[in-house]
């Protein structure tokens, strides 16, 4: 019986829900178009795309001797914990100024630095330098800039053997910001919940009588009788 019982209470509150919802429901529609609309808007027309260019390249020996050997395993491992200095050298202020004076670029070296990304790939020799630029082909000229510089200068600095690009940047063709699907499906998410919050506040702030069930309900009064909603068009005698 208490299950049942439970049961049928759930089943009201999930009405009572549903209709609180189906009283306001252009609030529910209203707000979430709204958010989408100006989503898109920004991400389409106001939101400068930025593109990311990336070049890999791998520190390292010319020559190795015996793979399998104790020393040239040590030397490797060497290496790769190495790469994580590599990589803060690549992102100094002297190796960005060196390629804003070879590109003529109108920025400072901290805001190249900020458009910088340097990675390094797990248990390996390589590290890939990536470029943000709202010019694509500029991302690809300062990528290939900068490794080209950072070989140079890791050379003299660290006096490792080679430094060697395995993949130039290439222009890319595609915005990696903004994502404009997502932007759009977080602007409704937001809108609906937003546009609930706002439905139950309202809810929770009338506190007004309307049905025969609210008198019961919030007055745990009996209801001896109704007074039907009159209009101008009864009132007329036929």
């Amino acid at each position: 019986m208490e299950k049942e019982q439970y049961i049928e209470e759930m089943e009201i509150d999930l009405r009572e829900i549903l209709h609180i919802i189906r009283k306001r429901i252009w609030i529910l529609i209203t707000i979430p178009l709204i958010g989408v609309l100006i989503s898109a808007v920004v991400s389409f027309f106001v939101l400068t795309p930025i593109y990311e260019a990336s070049t890999t390249l791998i520190v390292g020996r010319q020559t190795f001797q015996d793979p399998d050997s104790e020393i040239e395993y040590s030397n490797l491992r060497a290496y790769q914990q190495l790469v994580k200095t590599y990589g803060e050298i690549a992102k100094s202020r002297s190796i960005s100024r060196e390629v804003i004076e070879k590109l003529n670029l109108e920025m400072t070296p901290e805001q190249l630095q900020n458009s910088l990304k340097v990675t390094t790939v797990r248990d390996t020799e390589l590290m890939k330098i990536s470029v943000e630029n709202p010019s694509p082909e500029m991302a690809k000229n300062i990528a290939n800039t900068l490794a080209s510089v950072f070989s140079e200068r890791i050379i003299e600095i660290k006096k490792v053997d080679t430094v060697s690009v395995i993949d130039p940047a290439i222009t890319p063709q595609n915005p990696i910001k903004p994502k404009k699907k997502l932007n759009i499906a977080i602007a409704a998410v937001l809108g609906v919940m937003i546009a609930l919050g706002i439905i139950f506040l309202l809810e929770y702030l009338d506190n007004t009588v309307k049905t025969i069930a609210d008198v019961e309900k919030y007055l745990e009064l009996p209801t001896l009788g109704t007074i039907p909603k009159i209009t101008e068009e009864d009132m007329t005698v036929k």
